[in-house]
This record gives C-alpha cells, sequence and structure tokens, in this order.
C-alpha cells in the first residue's frame, strides 16, 4: 500500500497543475475547477491498478480528466463562461499592458470555440506533444494536425471579430 501512495503523490505532484488547468478552461470557475481536480484524482487512484502502460500516464490521466469535465457540463448543462477572461484577469492583477489584452482576448476567443476545440487547443497550450493529444483525443496525428490548423484559424478570426469590439 505505501508504493501505491508514493506513486500516487509523484503522480499528483506531476500532474495536477496542467489537469487544475484542463478544468478551469471548462468550468471557468476556481470551486469547480478544484472539485473536477479531486474528482479526477480520485478516478485516478481507485483505478490505478488497472493501468497498463499501454499509454503515457498522463495521457490516461488526461482522458480521465476531459470525460470527468464533459460529465460535469453535461449534468449541470453549463456553458463555457464568458466570465473567464474576467475571472483570470481579476485572479492575476497585473499591470495592464497590451499583451494582457491579447491574453484577455484570445482566452475570450477560446471561450468561444466548441468542447472539443477548447479542450484542443488547451491541450496544445499547454504543450501535450501532439501523439498524446491524439490519443486523448482519438483521433489520428495526421487529423489532428489538420484539426488544430483549422481551430488556430478559427480562434483568428475570433480573436479579430473581439478586437474590433
Amino acid at each position: 500500500m505505501e508504493k501505491k501512495d508514493q506513486l500516487f503523490k509523484e503522480i499528483f505532484d506531476t500532474n495536477s497543475k496542467k489537469i487544475f488547468h484542463l478544468c478551469y478552461g471548462y468550468t471557468g470557475d476556481e470551486d469547480s475547477a478544484n472539485d473536477l481536480l479531486q474528482e479526477t484524482f480520485l478516478k485516478v487512484w481507485q483505478n490505478l491498478d488497472k493501468f497498463r502502460n499501454k499509454s503515457l500516464i498522463s495521457t490516461w490521466i488526461y482522458r480521465i480528466a476531459v470525460n470527468t469535465c464533459l460529465t460535469y457540463l453535461r449534468s449541470e448543462k453549463r456553458q463555457a463562461k464568458d466570465e473567464l477572461t474576467e475571472n483570470i484577469i481579476e485572479n492575476r492583477p497585473e499591470e495592464f499592458s497590451e499583451k494582457n489584452e491579447q491574453v484577455s482576448l484570445l482566452y475570450k476567443a477560446i471561450s468561444k470555440l466548441e468542447e472539443n476545440d477548447r479542450l484542443i487547443i488547451t491541450m496544445v497550450l499547454d504543450e501535450l506533444p501532439y501523439h498524446e493529444i491524439a490519443d486523448i483525443s482519438g483521433i489520428s496525428e495526421g487529423n489532428l494536425r489538420v484539426k488544430i490548423h483549422r481551430i488556430k484559424l478559427k480562434l483568428t478570426e475570433l480573436y479579430n471579430q473581439h478586437a474590433r469590439i
């Protein structure tokens, strides 16, 4: 049991920040993101014995987190919140600059994307390798590259719409 405890602690320490970021991207709410983070790692703990090293453990955890977030969104019938951008800005009181405004517009644009596109672009921003994103998304790496290109085009369009407002 001690070995499992130590392994779990290492897994949590290595992955919790990225998983929180993912959950926060879905909810736009720190409390809900923390709840989903805990629920994700509870599932990881309960199923750790079943992990078979067929993929990276981070890929497996991301898949659990994505499913947990999607279940949450469906059961609560929640949508990505437009307040997401404001929450991020409020929680990070930095100097106002053109860069902060650009980041704000980027998050606003991301919040307008469809669920799967939001997930993929969040993983790209988290710098996950494409093969891991493809595994998590359940599509080939070739299709993923095409999809990322289309998401970037859509994001550019959304970003420019917001920048004009």
